[in-house]
């Protein structure tokens, strides 16, 4: 078949934000049909990205059993909350008013049937409620009718092309009945794989040539002085503890300058002083556009609404380029052009592994 001639899978998108999710699927032929977000700039965002298949509402007043307007699908994808579940900030976990959303991704997957999903979350969703957030939400998954297989896999994207240290759990189901046998892509990127790690520098080259989302953010002098006594790569902790500018109790992810021979540490939504990610050599904060090259996001991609709008969408977006692979992986799927199995056993033997074993099993099939 023809590459330009092939099925575009059809997706509904889910707690979508932007679209940085989305777009990685886009790159590889996918076509998001249907896509929802509370947060009204980043459907702004959305829409002038995608066109008018976004809807900006609560995804508590939807109900995609009866709601007509919400048309068949392919894939389900979503990134469910995740600040109830970083490590960074207190976990209340599912107990926290935005951890339970999860259970309307069910729903959608439940509703619409897809052949597969794709869910996203924060590294801590693994530890989250000593466990038993990451436990409740696969077997909530999987017990989905016919019956999905449920593999997550813990990624960090700087080892998919992206040019940021960036963990994130991805949980791809499959639904039984398909006979599809999907293993997450192993790495392209990075000491063990074929290519080196795509850098900070290299990400940056010629962004200041960009207009799109490229403000200078203020920058007081204090903060300018502070950021002159911290090395390329260091952070807050890097200040002499006899200078005055030096606060004691700081903690490292404050202050961040980047590395330009290596990827960015993580690029973050929101926060106090300190946590914008900060140039190497000029001492200043990372303008949205080299924080949106640094999530791999391209150029023509434009972000709606104000600055502080801005870094909050590209702070809580799945680097595109980091899912590519994933994507391709599930490609097949959706075309037919593969060999089904009979994935009944390892279904069952899945629904039977602790979350540890099975972690550990999703890695090593992976080869």
């Amino acid at each position: 078949m023809d590459a330009d001639a092939k099925y575009k899978p059809k997706v509904v998108s889910i707690f979508s934000g932007c679209g940085g999710l989305d777009l990685g699927f886009h790159m590889e032929g996918y076509d998001t049909v249907w896509a929802n977000d509370f947060a009204e700039w980043a459907c702004a965002s959305f829409k002038r990205n995608f066109g008018d298949v976004i809807h900006n509402g609560d995804i508590t007043q939807i109900n995609p059993y009866k709601d007509k307007s919400i048309p068949k699908c392919d894939l389900v994808l979503g990134g469910f909350p995740c600040q109830d579940f970083s490590v960074i900030w207190k976990q209340p976990g599912l107990d926290g008013k935005r951890g339970g959303l999860y259970r309307h991704f069910l729903e959608f997957v439940d509703a619409k049937k897809p052949k597969a999903f794709v869910a996203e979350n924060v590294k801590g969703l693994l530890t989250a409620n000593k466990g038993l957030a990451i436990e409740t939400i696969l077997k909530d998954f999987e017990s989905i009718a016919p019956g999905y297989i449920v593999k997550p896999h813990l990624y960090n994207f700087a080892e998919y092309g992206v040019p940021q240290f960036r963990e994130r759990v991805l949980i791809v189901g499959i639904r039984v009945d398909t006979g599809f046998d999907f293993k997450h892509p192993l790495p392209t990127n990075g000491p063990d794989a074929g290519k080196p790690y795509v850098t900070a520098g290299q990400a940056l080259q010629g962004v200041e040539q960009i207009a799109d989302n490229n403000e200078p953010i203020n920058c007081k002098d204090k903060t300018r002085r502070m950021l002159e006594l911290i090395p390329e790569g260091g952070n807050f902790t890097d200040i002499p503890k006899d200078n005055p500018l030096y606060v004691k109790g700081m903690i490292s992810h404050v202050y961040r300058r980047i590395n330009r021979n290596e990827p960015s540490k993580t690029i973050i939504a929101a926060g106090g002083g300190g946590t914008w990610g900060y140039h190497y050599p000029e001492p200043r904060p990372l303008t949205n556009r080299e924080r949106a090259r640094l999530q791999s996001f391209p150029d023509d991609f434009i972000f709606e609404g104000n600055i502080t709008e801005v870094r909050r969408q590209i702070g809580n977006a799945v680097p595109p380029e980091g899912v590519r692979e994933t994507a391709k992986k599930l490609m097949p799927l959706f075309t037919g052009e593969y060999t089904p199995i009979d994935l009944y056993e390892e279904y069952e033997e899945l629904k039977n592994l602790s979350v540890k074993e099975r972690l550990n099993k999703v890695t090593e099939e992976m080869g």
